[in-house]
């Protein structure tokens, strides 16, 4: 096959955003009580979506609030200081603008409004054909639905599209959409839940290389 569709995921794979979510869970919480959790705290807890998030704070921190002011809170403070401190990965900007003669779209488990800020704000939206968040489609990440849609759009078959994530949600969604997958283990989680991924890489500039293994 000759891969013409790359999917990215987007925080821990693109972009490090770990400090500016911490920020909005800790803002989220506080009035409740809550203690204020790290940045490494965060990233054992982000990956299913922002809801998703919110509950597993409540159950983390024991506090009697309600989810959906948490989450509410969280995304007021969130779309406000979104890029604070949010930074590229190295390499992923050189290597988009490698894959020139690919389709690319980044499918994330963070709002579709969000992730398109983000990716405009860190000037990587000129590189993507399309960017799927968690309220594009009826599914999410580890669902095939929203891959299954990219490459619709994009006219790609499964064994024309790969995926690259650093999540065993990401692997999991390729799987099930049928396509190869690539996982990167810098992102944010550890390299035992990336074992099943078809290729696995320490950067993402090692994407180039690897893309022959699948024609």
């Amino acid at each position: 096959m000759t891969v013409k569709l790359i999917i990215f995921d987007l925080d821990g794979t693109l972009v490090d955003s770990s400090i500016d979510i911490c920020n909005a869970i800790n803002y989220a919480v506080e009035a409740y009580g809550g203690k204020p959790i790290t940045a490494q705290e965060t990233i054992s807890l982000v990956g299913e979506g922002i809801t998703r998030l919110m509950e597993k704070v409540i159950e983390r921190e024991g506090i009697s609030a309600d989810r959906d002011i948490l989450t509410e809170r969280f995304l007021d403070y969130y779309s406000a200081h979104l890029i604070d401190n949010t930074t590229v990965y190295p390499g992923v900007i050189e290597t988009l603008k490698k894959l020139n003669n690919h389709k690319k779209a980044v499918i994330s488990n963070k709002r579709e409004i969000l992730s398109k800020r983000t990716l405009n704000d860190l000037g990587i939206s000129e590189y993507l054909d399309l960017v799927v968040g968690s309220d594009t489609t009826a599914g999410r990440k580890p669902s095939p639905v929203p891959l299954l849609y990219a490459m619709e759009k994009l006219g790609a078959t499964p064994d024309e599209t790969v995926i690259v994530g650093d999540s065993n949600y990401d692997i999991e969604a390729g799987k099930a959409a049928g396509i190869k997958t690539v996982a990167v283990t810098y992102g944010y989680r550890p390299l035992e839940l990336l074992k099943g991924a078809d290729v696995i890489i320490n950067r993402m500039d090692e994407l180039i290389g690897i893309l022959g293994r699948f024609e």
